[in-house]
């Protein structure tokens, strides 16, 4: 599991669970065949996340998951969609419990023992910022929570609420600044010691069960994120602004008892880098999916040339639960250009399930059930060669360099549609180059060869396209490796 430059599968537990169903027997996680993980292995995937595992509160789901932006968004993606379909979000957790309907903590166990086995590790998720608003925990541990008002409740109750359990407790409900708060959830106070000492200990419950974390919107709690959020509303009397990240608490701790735990951060507002230097080994890459989206080139290419260590704790995608499917939002042509960039850079890749298969469309993660979708084939093929070409030693533990495209001729400028660099590893080397536009576009590539090619003609093969080409060493090192590529098409050189 331990490379350099690892794949990362993305589960929908809860609704790709159904797939495995007997009539009316509902399928847990125990009654996957073996065959299904072994396969993904095979398609050089090095960890599963398992999305959507733990207990939540269905009593919460009236109140809380069929307002009209919701509903809407239940009808957009499952025309015939009815109640109980909307099974609530798996990021209001009640406590890290599995949820029985899935598995049993032993059932998790002997999963993880068996994905260790073929090589595979195992992601679950770590919710920081909240728990759902009726976990059984506001019961037992009130304290550390963020409390309101019955005041604050009175002016604002999408934000504040009384709790469900307890008449004279106030409390806030979780959310990100920029939106309207999360109803069916609870904010978490980190600026109380005891949240911080009871978040690590869910962390090194969790620790047992998997061999990492991907962490929800972690950088809510970051101090001065919330700081900023919850101005006025903490008692800084009571909790003044810690001195330390929670983050750098949690994380020394875990890694103290397994170092090679993977922490995952969802991160947004370029805090990624603070994260990264907190212990994160990765943080999302959303900057690089917004200009493969929207960007020019150029500007993919800029965004590739930050700072080795960032571009190697960095998660690359161009689809997972929380986005549009990539060939709906890129359409097919394009999302396979943006499929290789991805996958051919340094960094964790994260694909989705259903994205080899071409899925159009995107499911909230309140429903259990998804529509039906034919596959597309041109999809499954080109990712079925994609991951068999990218599962390669020089690709997951070599090193990526940039290479710089030079115009043909000095009215040409169609060189600054593509990408290109290079993987080394031992004597190995790999070329990638990529026309990230919609026309066809001409450049050369400069590039040494290990020391081992001596002959001075040199077999170039492309791996992606089954095709063969004899170029002089000269060409490639002195005046540059002539390319011609059609809109979002690429190459993928291997050398002789």
């Amino acid at each position: 599991m331990m490379v350099k430059n690892p794949s990362l599968y993305e589960i929908n537990t809860r609704v790709w669970l159904r797939e495995f169903d007997k009539d009316s027997e509902k399928a847990k996680i125990s009654d996957v065949p073996i065959s299904f993980w072994q396969n993904l292995r095979e398609k050089g995937f090095d960890y599963i996340w398992l999305m959507g595992v733990w207990e939540t509160t269905p009593s919460l789901v009236e109140k809380c998951c069929f307002q009209s932006f919701l509903v809407e968004s239940y009808s957009r993606s499952l025309k015939d969609w009815e109640k109980p379909d909307v099974i609530g979000s798996p990021y209001a957790i009640n406590n890290y419990e599995f949820n029985q309907q899935i598995g049993s903590a032993d059932d998790f166990l002997k999963l993880k023992k068996s994905l260790n086995e073929m090589g595979l590790g195992l992601i679950l998720d770590f919710v920081p910022n909240h728990f759902s608003a009726m976990s059984e925990i506001t019961k037992s541990n009130s304290e550390i929570f963020l409390h309101s008002s019955r005041e604050l409740v009175d002016q604002d109750p999408t934000t504040f609420f009384q709790s469900y359990f307890n008449k004279k407790f106030f409390f806030t409900h979780g959310r990100d600044p920029f939106f309207p708060a999360w109803t069916d959830t609870i904010q978490l106070n980190y600026f109380n010691p005891a949240t911080i000492e009871f978040m690590t200990n869910i962390l090194l419950k969790i620790s047992n069960f998997c061999d990492g974390v991907r962490c929800d919107m972690a950088m809510l709690v970051l101090n001065n994120v919330f700081n900023n959020t919850w101005r006025g509303i903490i008692d800084e009397s009571k909790f003044p602004k810690p001195a330390e990240e929670f983050w750098k608490i949690a994380i020394d701790k875990i890694k103290s008892h397994k170092k090679d735990f993977l922490f995952i951060a969802e991160a947004y507002w370029n805090l990624e880098w603070e994260l990264q230097q907190l212990g994160f080994d990765y943080t999302y890459d959303k900057k690089l999916l917004d200009r493969l989206k929207d960007g020019k080139p150029f500007e993919v290419s800029e965004h590739l040339r930050a700072d080795d260590q960032y571009q190697m704790k960095s998660l690359r995608f161009i689809e997972n639960h929380d986005e549009e499917r990539a060939v709906t939002s890129l359409g097919i042509e394009k999302s396979f250009a943006a499929a290789l960039i991805i996958s051919s850079i340094s960094g964790m890749k994260l694909f989705y399930d259903g994205q080899l298969v071409g899925k159009r469309i995107k499911l909230p993660v309140q429903l259990a059930r998804a529509p039906k979708e034919k596959e597309i084939k041109v999809v499954q093929k080109y990712y079925d060669k994609l991951l068999t070409i990218f599962n390669d030693g020089t690709f997951k533990n070599g090193e990526c360099r940039q290479l710089e495209p030079i115009q043909v001729h000095p009215d040409n400028y169609s060189s600054y549609n593509i990408l290109a660099w290079h993987w080394i590893y031992k004597n190995e080397i790999r070329v990638i180059v990529v026309n990230y536009s919609s026309e066809t576009s001409q450049c050369r590539i400069k590039f040494s060869l290990p020391q081992n090619f001596d002959s001075n003609d040199v077999e170039i093969y492309d791996v992606l396209h089954d095709k063969g080409y004899i170029r002089t060493k000269y060409e490639i090192t002195d005046s540059g490796l002539f390319i011609e590529l059609g809109a979002y098409q690429g190459h993928i050189f291997t050398f002789q």
